[in-house]
């Protein structure tokens, strides 16, 4: 049985230890999904409701998906802020898409470090701080949405290498 690295021998919360761990170049990439009603899906897309009326100067918050990619940007960064055991890290970069189709809003993010610890945590946070901000600008338009779907898609880098998902 694999061991929980975050606590220790007696069960007690703790920092992973990291210093001894070899420097490499480190990336992940994860998914999640935004569903929405067909109302709110037009006013995300066209600044229009359902039937194709217009609404005065598109969705009343502005660009939902501009919002919400510099939103998903700005979780990654302040990761180790959210998440009490995460390592903060230095990211080289992060890559984070929004696109709408009939089934809602796929969210995608990739997360790039050289370091002596992952970066999943950061492009799953990134997607999640994304997907919420969706919620936020819609939900006068939908409380029903859902935020589904959020998971690793791949990690490559450290002693664990490269794993992808099923």
């Amino acid at each position: 049985m694999t061991r929980l690295t975050h606590m220790d021998a007696a069960g007690n919360a703790r920092m992973v230890e990291v210093g001894e761990k070899e420097i490499t170049r480190r990336s992940a990439t994860a998914e999640g999904w935004v569903r929405l009603s067909a109302e709110a899906l037009a006013q995300l897309r066209t600044g229009a409701d359902a039937d194709g009326a217009a609404l005065p100067g598109g969705s009343k918050k502005g660009d939902v998906l501009g919002v919400a990619q510099v939103a998903g940007i700005l979780g990654a960064k302040r990761t180790a802020d959210l998440i009490p055991l995460c390592h903060p890290l230095p990211l080289d970069g992060v890559d984070l898409t929004l696109d709408a189709s009939a089934e809602g809003v796929r969210i995608v993010a990739t997360a790039r470090c050289t370091g002596r610890t992952g970066v999943e945590m950061e492009a799953l946070t990134a997607v999640t701080v994304a997907a919420l901000t969706v919620y936020d600008m819609l939900k006068a338009v939908d409380r029903g949405i859902r935020i589904d779907g959020v998971r690793l898609l791949e990690k490559t880098g450290g002693r664990s290498g490269h794993w992808r998902a099923s």
